[in-house]
């Protein structure tokens, strides 16, 4: 009696108490209701009754596959975007097209790459010692570097291909301009990812637990549908219909013949920067929003076919850990991009041999 009231208690957000009964009475068996118990037990809200009925009640595979991704991808990424963010911010002409969206959209990574080491312990020892709010914070940078990157990358796309079909609205256009967007996209995209870890902000005693363990909150389906289709249209769809458009305009002025102050070179390199943008974009962004919403549905209850449910919930990490490779492909994209930003590389990068080169001569004099 003492078990079935416990179970009862922990449950009363995924079932309800009447469901809970019929289920235990039809399978005339404790072992069910030892099963149910021990899985409620753990102070989770994070198994919904989906996963539960179709028996997958824990993705065991993911937890060295997000270790063994964000180490491999820290200290590249920490590396390379700190070299990014230096070189353009100090050396990178601010006439130079889309620099200041490269530099936000550096600092968007930079920010995901510092909270992976968080998680890499996290995911190794299976233990949160630090506060809860610091666990949500991580998680919160997650989503506000994956929707920063989204619309810095959008707003890279679309200045280039902008300019190369209206090269007179460039030599117009002000560096103020290019701030005042990014501003905005920082402060839209900030209050947009808020719900991410204001949904798994439950059990709040348990702090233990965190990232891909937090639970969820329970939503109603008018909620639920009214915040995939938002997230789904602004975080995916209209950015994938603009970087198509500017792949495709783009393309065809290669055709028309070049303007006087304008020649084919310039127009191959708009191509090839909307072209990294568009394949970033692609590889990282879009298998986790194609499975977002039957993740999120999975999740809610909302989808019990055990075929989707499994296929969901497996291909999720995976999704995660390609949407933190961005970090480690922004970097090259800056690279192919910008000229300057190569020259400045190559120039550091030969300062410092020759700089070690008389070292060793004055060492070696020395000695002699």
């Amino acid at each position: 009696m003492y078990t079935c009231a416990m179970l009862v208690c922990c449950t009363h957000q995924l079932v309800s108490t009447h469901e809970l009964i019929i289920y235990i009475r039809n399978h005339k068996s404790m072992a069910y209701l030892d099963k149910y118990t021990e899985i409620f037990k753990m102070g989770s809200n994070s198994t919904s009754t989906a996963e539960i009925n179709c028996n997958v009640t824990n993705v065991k595979f993911q937890y060295s596959l997000y270790a063994t991704t964000y180490i491999l991808i820290f200290i590249p990424g920490l590396l390379a975007n700190s070299a990014a963010l230096w070189v353009l911010c100090r050396f990178i002409s601010k006439k130079n097209k889309a620099i200041i969206f490269m530099i936000n959209l550096s600092v968007a990574d930079l920010a995901h790459v510092l909270s992976l080491p968080l998680r890499i312990y996290y995911y190794i020892s299976h233990h949160w010692p630090f506060q809860r709010g610091l666990c949500l914070l991580c998680f919160y940078l997650k989503y506000l570097n994956m929707y920063a990157s989204i619309c810095f990358l959008t707003c890279i796309s679309l200045q280039r291909c902008f300019f190369l079909l209206k090269p007179f609205r460039a030599r117009d256009w002000k560096r103020r301009y290019d701030v005042g967007i990014s501003a905005a996209i920082w402060i839209i995209v900030g209050t947009a990812c808020l719900p991410f870890p204001i949904l798994r902000s439950t059990d709040l005693n348990n702090n233990k637990s965190c990232f891909a363990d937090l639970g969820y909150k329970q939503m109603n389906a008018v909620a639920l549908v009214g915040m995939i289709t938002v997230a789904e249209l602004a975080g995916f769809v209209i950015p994938v219909i603009i970087i198509a458009w500017c792949t495709w305009k783009t393309t065809i002025s290669l055709r028309q013949p070049p303007m006087a102050f304008q020649g084919i070179s310039e127009r191959q390199k708009a191509l090839r920067m909307v072209f990294m943008c568009a394949a970033v974009f692609f590889i990282c962004f879009t298998p986790y929003h194609i499975n977002f919403i039957f993740y999120t549905m999975v999740k809610e209850t909302i989808i019990s076919s055990c075929p989707i449910v499994r296929i969901a919930l497996y291909f999720h990490p995976f999704c995660l850990c390609l949407a933190s490779l961005c970090c480690l492909l922004d970097p090259i994209l800056y690279y192919f991009m910008a000229s300057e930003f190569r020259d400045q590389l190559s120039r550091h990068g030969s300062s410092v041999t020759r700089s070690r080169l008389m070292s060793k001569e004055s060492g070696s004099s020395m000695i002699g």
